[in-house]
């Protein structure tokens, strides 16, 4: 018996899910005003459905949808071309250029910052991640690590700082390799 096929309607909303907030705020950075802007990504969600069956699987669905959603943004700025609170389309080409690679950059951290965070104790890094919780105090969590309050912000600064290195070191490391010709880390 064969495997079935996988369901393209699920394979769709899985990756539109993961990727709906990075769109989200390239879309927003391009419209001005917050209605037009989830106008103008319930247009692109459409879009990106209907041309679904023409992606390439196993290629960088991202990069694609923001493809997309930056020729649905310029349509979107030509057809409100009179309107006043609307970018020129030279601008909006820039900052969609922009907004792609900030995009890309924050990804890498995303990425070099997650990988970072395994190289701490298990310990240490609950309570780095439960110290930007709102469930969780700061009193419990400077309790639970054995300091004072002000040992625990001392200590969580520090923990910031060397994450900070190991991102900006990641980075770098990831650059350079991309800029010798070598394959781009994952």
């Amino acid at each position: 018996m064969r495997p079935e096929a996988p369901n393209p309607h699920h394979l769709f909303l899985r990756a539109y899910t993961e990727h709906e907030p990075a769109l989200r705020a390239f879309v927003r950075r391009l419209v001005p005003q917050r209605s037009d802007a989830d106008d103008v990504l319930q247009d692109i969600a459409v879009v990106l459905w209907e041309k679904f069956p023409t992606f390439a699987s196993g290629t960088d669905f991202r990069a694609w949808a923001f493809k997309v959603a930056r020729y649905e943004v310029l349509a979107w700025i030509r057809d409100r071309s009179r309107d006043r609170l609307v970018l020129d389309e030279d601008v909006a080409l820039t900052l969609a250029e922009e907004s792609a690679e900030e995009d890309r950059l924050l990804q890498d951290q995303r990425e070099a910052l997650a990988s970072c965070m395994q190289k701490i104790p298990e310990k240490n890094r609950h309570l780095i991640l439960h110290a930007y919780s709102r469930e969780t105090s700061t009193e419990a969590l400077a309790g639970q690590s054995g300091r004072s309050v002000t040992g625990f912000y001392q200590w969580l600064h520090r923990m910031r700082r060397l994450l900070l290195e190991c991102i900006q070191k990641a980075s770098s490391q990831k650059t350079t390799a991309f800029s010798a010709g070598q394959p781009r880390i994952a």
